[in-house]
C-alpha cells in the first residue's frame, strides 16, 4: 500500500485535495500548495518509523471498523498539522467525516 501511494503520490494527492475541497472539509487559498504538501507526505510515509505512525493514529484508532491506517494517519495529519499551514483558512467536519472522505480516496490503494 505504501509503495503504491509513493509511486502515485501526485495523482492521489490531486484526487484527495479535490475531494476535501468538494466535500467542504478544507478551505484554502492555494490548492496547489496543499496538493504539494500531501504529495511530499505520501513520498515520505514509506520511510517513516512505525512508532511515529502508531503514535499519530492512537487517538482515533477506534474511529472505524477495520480502519485503513493510512487514512487514520491522514485524518490526524489534517486535524493536527495541516490546520496550521499558512494557506489553510479552515478545516470543517469531525474526525469521522474527515476519515470517510480521506478513506474514499485512499481505499483505492488498499489491498482487497
Amino acid at each position: 500500500m505504501l509503495q503504491t501511494l509513493y509511486k502515485n503520490a501526485d495523482e492521489i494527492a490531486t484526487r484527495l485535495v479535490q475531494k476535501l475541497l468538494d466535500k467542504h472539509i478544507i478551505e484554502t487559498t492555494a490548492e496547489g500548495e496543499i496538493r504539494e504538501v500531501f504529495r511530499k507526505l505520501f513520498e515520505k510515509l514509506p520511510d517513516m518509523d512505525e512508532f511515529d505512525v502508531q503514535f499519530k493514529i492512537a487517538p482515533i484508532r477506534q474511529l472505524a471498523v477495520n480502519p485503513n491506517f493510512i487514512s487514520l494517519y491522514l485524518t490526524q495529519y489534517i486535524t493536527e498539522d495541516l490546520i496550521n499551514h499558512g494557506k489553510i483558512q479552515d478545516i470543517f467536519g469531525d474526525d469521522q467525516e474527515i476519515y470517510q472522505v480521506v478513506d474514499s480516496i485512499i481505499s483505492a490503494v488498499r489491498p482487497r
